[in-house]
């Protein structure tokens, strides 16, 4: 099992609020999803995937794709084919490829649209340094 190319296809990004305006508590949710599973060339599969992140009531990003695999395709087509699912192996290999590749890509089109950004952003906080100490201020445990 190896990926052999990730692209990106297509994106789509839409805001339903009004710039500036103001909501708490806003829920993003990540889907990453298999759309078809088709024979590539000389042993690989091209699996189309659409990735999207929803903004509950605020909007959402929709990228779209390719992503070619080599291996024992083989299996993973008889399955996707009877079942229209992965084995469980070849679906961690396809999402862990797709939702790493799509989440930055996504970080900007929200940032390009004004949505929040869709993974959680550090918050820094400096604080000023407590003063120096004096040697006599040490107060620890008396040791004799």
């Amino acid at each position: 099992m190896l990926v052999k190319s990730f692209e990106l296809a297509f994106i789509e990004a839409k805001r339903f609020s009004k710039a500036g305006e103001k909501v708490n508590n806003v829920r993003v949710d990540h889907n990453s999803t298999v759309t078809q599973i088709v024979k590539g060339a000389e042993s690989t599969a091209v699996i189309d995937y659409r990735f999207t992140t929803n903004y509950v009531g605020m909007g959402y990003i929709k990228i779209e794709g390719q992503v070619v695999v080599a291996g024992d395709v083989d299996a993973l087509i008889d399955e996707w084919t009877k079942k229209n699912s992965m084995p469980p192996e070849w679906a961690n290999l396809v999402h862990n490829t797709v939702v790493p590749n799509c989440i930055p890509t996504a970080l900007l089109v929200a940032r390009d649209i004004r949505l929040p950004p869709p993974v959680p952003m550090p918050h820094i906080n400096i604080q000023q340094a407590p003063a120096p100490k004096k040697p006599g201020d040490y107060r620890g445990p008396e040791v004799a």
